[in-house]
């Protein structure tokens, strides 16, 4: 169940990560709120690749996004990886919280665009 989070407006959403459809997903009282479309990219490193970040309506401006970007970090942490944000909300997200998003290398960025140029089918 969320949580209303002070006077802000904010709320803390319930997050899940659907690995299998490269989705995580936020509810908010049992109803979709939020998602973050996403891809594993295999390789030497691995990482995970934000694609597309999307809050429901009637649900923007309550904090959804930036939960599930944070989620999507601590996330990528605990697997050992890093994050290459190609969202654009993502990569805003992570340029304004660098101490909780370290930015991916460049050739890494590189190989996740070229993945996902070869198989579009990921967004």
């Amino acid at each position: 169940m969320a949580e209303q989070a002070g006077q802000t407006g904010r709320v803390v959403p319930d997050i899940r990560d659907d690995r299998a459809a490269g989705k995580l997903l936020a509810y908010v009282d049992g109803e979709a709120a939020g998602i973050i479309v996403y891809f594993v990219l295999d390789g030497t490193p691995a990482a995970l690749v934000a694609v597309h970040t999307v809050v429901e309506q009637g649900h923007e401006g309550k904090g959804i996004g930036g939960s599930l970007v944070k989620e999507f970090y601590a996330m990528a942490a605990r697997e050992g990886v890093p994050v290459v944000p190609l969202c654009p909300y993502a990569a805003k997200w992570a340029s304004r919280h660098p101490d909780e998003a370290p930015e991916a290398p460049v050739e890494l960025v590189e190989r996740a665009k070229k993945e996902l140029a070869v198989h579009p089918e990921l967004y």
